[in-house]
């Protein structure tokens, strides 16, 4: 058998492995960074004694990685494989959360911690390109569908290791030891998860060549991309679309950011007083649980009304439970069993919500020719919204206080919720649109 011979078994080989072999664990891959990045560094430096305004700009500009990851996807088509791509960019993550967990122990540790925070974002949101790409690419339309809840499942089972067992660890290390010293054995954990995950996805990964394209060159990547924008901005009510989506999540990516911190805050200083385990408990456990029960209802009630009629409620329902925050800010509860349901009020409130931005992005903005690649675009614009919102939180939070920030945060959402009255054309379904050719994947 001749080389050529070896590689096309081999490519056989990983193209017939059943999707329960990888599906489930390159989602894993996908989410645990984002939550990463995204929620447990602030618990890690808040348990450091880095102040709230810090956190949350520091955190939210690392979350712009995932805002232009669309403007470099043309360049990935250039590689042999989405496979190789999902491999490096893997290990690059686990490199850097390796190096992350040793450069705490510095004395200029915060910004050599946040660069490195910075190039985990990067190789993640680069890495979702890739991942989904070859989601797109091995299965047929069919099995895209019968593996959507697992994807969906296990990217949340991600939130739940990283800001539930990983964070109740941490907090019962900072007990024996250090915060330094803690979460120097988290991240070190963390780090070295991503890389056995690599490991573990050299073997089960289908190769998925890129061999689509006939100009695979980089200028031939542009040129598409070029087509993409102008195609996209050529969208009739597109601005009054991406303002919707942009301010979407105005009130979610305040609250998400600053909630935990509120929780872990000293009484006195306005918080209520919890431990890290506790947080962990709450947020990685009862949320996570609330979270995706609230996505599951949201969907069912989204079907059977369809998106037009469901809209606003959606709308309401990820926004009204922001209320239980400003509920536990003023009545400054002791009972753990109070805070808790606070928590699952917000997680199914923002499970159900979600839902309303997922399918109008679906439903709405990517129906065309390119579809996935203007879906795509969609997602960019949703995190700018989340990533602006998130900086400029903790300065608003630091200025007010805990209280008045909450109020602050249901105000904000008047605006979308008025445009949930109309933004939803009539004519909206589940049509199938033929795509030509998709560069975003």
């Amino acid at each position: 058998m001749d080389q050529q011979d070896s590689q096309e078994t081999k490519h056989d080989a990983t193209a017939r492995r059943h999707p329960m072999t990888w599906v489930p664990t390159l989602y894993f891959a996908e989410g645990l960074p984002n939550y990463l990045v995204g929620m447990m560094a602030g618990l890690m430096y808040k348990s450091m004694g880095v102040p709230n305004d810090q956190i949350a700009r520091w955190t939210g500009l690392l979350t712009f990685a995932w805002v232009f990851k669309p403007l470099w996807s043309p360049l990935l088509e250039a590689a042999p494989s989405k496979k190789s791509m999902v491999l490096l960019f893997q290990l690059i993550g686990g490199a850097a959360l390796l190096m992350l967990a040793a450069s705490l122990h510095l004395p200029g540790y915060f910004l050599i911690s946040i660069a490195l925070l910075g190039v985990v974002a990067l190789a993640s949101a680069t890495h979702d390109i890739a991942a989904d790409g070859l989601y797109i690419s091995s299965l047929t339309g069919h099995q895209r569908t019968i593996y959507a809840g697992w994807q969906g499942g296990f990217y949340n089972t991600a939130k739940f290791v990283a800001v539930g067992p990983l964070v109740i660890l941490a907090g019962y290390l900072e007990v024996q030891m250090a915060p330094a010293q803690a979460w120097t054995i988290i991240f070190g954990v963390l780090g070295a998860l991503m890389i056995l995950l690599a490991a573990y996805h050299s073997w089960s990964l289908p190769t998925a060549r890129n061999a689509v394209r006939t100009d695979n060159s980089l200028s031939g990547a542009f040129m598409t991309l070029k087509d993409v924008i102008v195609d996209f901005f050529k969208k009739p009510g597109i601005w009054m679309m991406i303002l919707f989506i942009f301010l979407f999540r105005a009130g979610d990516a305040q609250v998400s950011t600053i909630a935990q911190l509120f929780l872990r805050d000293a009484r006195e200083a306005g918080g209520l007083g919890l431990t890290t385990a506790e947080t962990g408990a709450l947020y990685g456990a009862v949320g996570t649980i609330a979270f995706i029960g609230g996505s599951v209802v949201g969907g069912y009630f989204a079907a059977w009304l369809g998106l037009r009629r469901a809209m606003l409620f959606l709308v309401l329902g990820m926004n009204l439970p922001n209320l239980a925050f400003y509920f536990l800010s003023a009545a400054m509860p002791t009972n753990f069993a109070v805070i808790g349901a606070a928590i699952v009020v917000e997680n199914f409130g923002f499970g159900f919500g979600f839902v309303g931005v997922i399918l109008f992005m679906m439903q709405v903005v990517s129906v065309g020719k390119y579809r996935t690649a203007h879906y795509a675009f969609g997602t960019g614009f949703m995190a700018l919204g989340y990533s602006v919102f998130k900086t400029i939180s903790g300065d608003i939070q630091v200025k007010i206080g805990y209280q008045h920030f909450f109020l602050w945060v249901l105000v904000s959402a008047i605006p979308v919720v008025v445009m949930s009255l109309w933004i939803v054309p009539k004519e909206t379904g589940e049509q199938e649109v033929i795509v030509e050719d998709e560069v975003v994947q």
